[in-house]
């Protein structure tokens, strides 16, 4: 009786044993408001997140394992994004995170992501500044967007007074701080600069608009360098219609606002306006049509626009992929590991790498607004910028380096004290 007693548990054992993962998911969490100011711009990333969970699946899955999305909405408030941050690892034990617009957003997940040692995908340009072995950065550094762009503006365009306008928050002040130093670097001064800051949905913009009109009266050939953010750019660009503000005269280069933004605006005003990104939806590749392609028979729905966050999304999603492959696991530290040096196709000819410093080497991109709200393409870096984490015009940054390989393996190293500051939040 022993002994069959024993054989019929052992048999349950190895029955249970076999049949268990094979039910198992791998989950890949999604972090975007879907409601509040920023829903404007996060909505498309969790429907981009989504189509690649379903294509994924398509192609078998991974490690034997179909993938599950498992969706939160933060609903545009900061802390928020913490919370769910904290239940979709504890919680609904996702093995990767794809999520947050706003820097704000991402600074409230950084310490529960360290914490609990998650894994974070984030799209979105931002301030630098930053190095978490638990986060890639697949959008775009400083150095892979504004000073690019300020860059043309001087060069090209002729600028020498400079408006910097922002949203309230940390993105736009650090980005604009560096800007500033920038600016003074190349010789401009105070009185050729100005600086504004509005909270998120701001919405009347005639008083500020006005201000940048007289700003850029003097006859001496002025810009403006938007780090606007969420759907108070709709009212930002319309009353600059309003006012006659016109390429010609103010032209205005955003680093927030893409063919998503202008989709809901009549754009025949801001036409000659530029946007500066690492993607445009109007780049002729043979892999962007074919993502466009997909992305139209997803949503069932040929109207819809791609953009650049989206690009880094697909970006960041395909080398995940690869590095779990690669790594033979969904653990946080090996994939982490295997993620560095991989390349994944970027949707404007050639290939994405991932550097030592959680930051992509990508090619940049500055557009024009055209009448039907795509871009573009005026100016192309010749090949890829390495995205650069600490800023060589910040006094307390320059000295500074991240490398998450052997022998730094630090996200602030300080190359004159030698020294790790740790992780940054």
């Amino acid at each position: 009786m022993n002994n069959i007693l024993t054989s019929g548990v052992s048999a349950l054992l190895l029955t249970m044993s076999f049949t268990a993962p094979a039910a198992d998911t791998i989950k890949v969490g999604v972090l975007h408001s879907l409601s509040g100011t920023m829903a404007i711009s996060e909505t498309t990333l969790k429907d981009t997140v989504l189509m690649l969970v379903e294509e994924q699946n398509k192609k078998g899955g991974l490690l034997g394992k179909k993938l599950e999305a498992v969706v939160v909405d933060p609903a545009s408030n900061w802390p928020l994004f913490a919370e769910k941050t904290r239940e979709l690892i504890s919680k609904n034990k996702v093995n990767v995170i794809f999520g947050c617009w706003t820097s704000v957003s991402r600074k409230s997940v950084l310490p529960v992501i360290e914490e609990l040692n998650g894994l974070l995908f984030y799209p979105v340009q931002y301030e630098g500044e930053e190095s978490s072995k638990n986060v890639f950065y697949t959008g775009a550094a400083p150095n892979q967007q504004a000073i690019p762009a300020v860059d043309y503006l001087m060069k090209d365009v002729g600028v020498k007074r400079w408006v910097l306008a922002g949203t309230d928050y940390v993105y736009p002040r650090t980005t604009n701080k560096i800007l500033e130093s920038y600016l003074k670097a190349k010789g401009v001064k105070d009185k050729d600069i100005m600086i504004n800051y509005t909270p998120f949905g701001h919405a009347d913009w005639q008083s500020i608009v006005s201000d940048i009109k007289k700003f850029g009266s003097t006859g001496v050939k002025t810009a403006v360098v938007s780090t606007i953010n969420g759907d108070a750019n709709v009212p930002f660009y319309k009353e600059l219609g309003n006012q006659g503000v016109s390429a010609e005269n103010i032209p205005v280069v955003a680093f927030s606002v893409g063919e998503e933004e202008l989709s809901g605006i009549d754009t025949k005003p801001l036409v000659g306006h530029l946007a500066a990104w690492n993607y445009f939806m109007s780049v002729n590749d043979k892999a962007n049509a074919e993502f466009i392609k997909k992305w139209h028979a997803y949503t069932k729905d040929n109207k819809r626009v791609t953009n650049d966050p989206m690009e880094a999304t697909y970006i960041g999603f395909n080398m995940w992929v690869k590095a779990v492959t690669k790594a033979g696991t969904t653990a946080t530290d090996a994939v982490a590991k295997a993620m560095i040096g991989i390349t994944a196709p970027n949707l404007t000819g050639g290939m994405a790498l991932m550097n030592e410093n959680h930051h992509l080497s990508k090619p940049v991109l500055i557009g024009e607004i055209q009448e039907n709200g795509q871009f573009e393409t005026v100016w192309k870096t010749d090949g890829l910028v390495v995205g650069d984490a600490w800023s060589d015009f910040l006094e307390g940054s320059k000295d500074i380096v991240a490398s998450w390989v052997d022998p730094i393996n630090c996200g602030n190293y300080n190359n004159k004290t030698k020294k790790c500051s740790g992780q940054n939040y």
